[in-house]
C-alpha cells in the first residue's frame, strides 16, 4: 500500500510557491491551515483507519501516518493564495461559510468550502480539475479535522484509460 500512497501523492508536479513574502493574503491560507493541521496530527500521532481503493480493489489498514504534510499535500497544493490569482475566484461568504470559485476554467482549483463552526473549522471541499491533451484529472478533496479526510479522484489518460482513486482515513474520537 505504501508505494500505491505514494503514486496518489506524486501525481502532481510540485509547484513553486509563488507568494510574494510580506504580501497580503486575499483569500482563506489553506496552505497555513493544512501545514498547522498536519504538525497538529504529528504530534497526536493518531492511529489512523485508512482505506485505499483504486479502480475497485481496495485495502485498508491501521496506520500511523510519518509525514502528514505528504499525506494532505493534495489539500495543500489547492491552496489559491498565489499573486497572479488575486482576482480569480468569486467569493461568497456567510456567518457559516466561505465559498470560492474559479472565474475562468483555466484554473485547477475550481471550487473550495470552508465551513465554519465559530472561529473554528468544521469542514473543508475542495474540487480540482485539470485538463489538458494527454489527459483529465478531476478530484473531490473532502476534510473534516478531527475526524476524516477523503480523496477521491478519477483521471483519464489518453490511450491508458480511466483510474479511479479513493483515500479516507478515519482519526479515533476522542
Amino acid at each position: 500500500m505504501g508505494g500505491f500512497l505514494l503514486l496518489i501523492a506524486n501525481l502532481y508536479s510540485c509547484r513553486p510557491d509563488n507568494r510574494q513574502s510580506g504580501a497580503k493574503l486575499v483569500y482563506f491560507d489553506l496552505k497555513e491551515f493544512f501545514r498547522a493541521d498536519s504538525a497538529r496530527l504529528t504530534r497526536l500521532n493518531p492511529a489512523v483507519n485508512k482505506t485505499v481503493t483504486h479502480n475497485g480493489v481496495t485495502e485498508t489498514k491501521i496506520v500511523h501516518i510519518g509525514n502528514w504534510n505528504q499525506e494532505l499535500n493534495l489539500f495543500i497544493q489547492s491552496d489559491i493564495n498565489r499573486p497572479a490569482w488575486k482576482n480569480s475566484y468569486a467569493v461568497s461568504t456567510s456567518d457559516s461559510a466561505i465559498i470560492y470559485k474559479a472565474r475562468t476554467p483555466e484554473l485547477k482549483t475550481r471550487r473550495i468550502i470552508i465551513k465554519k463552526a465559530g472561529d473554528k473549522v468544521a469542514w473543508i471541499l475542495i474540487y480540482n480539475h485539470t485538463k489538458n491533451l494527454l489527459y483529465e484529472t478531476n478530484e473531490k478533496l473532502s476534510y473534516f479535522p478531527d475526524s476524516l479526510y477523503l480523496i477521491q479522484k478519477t483521471q483519464h489518460v489518453k490511450l491508458m484509460g480511466r483510474n479511479d482513486y479513493k483515500v479516507q482515513g478515519t482519526l479515533p474520537k476522542r
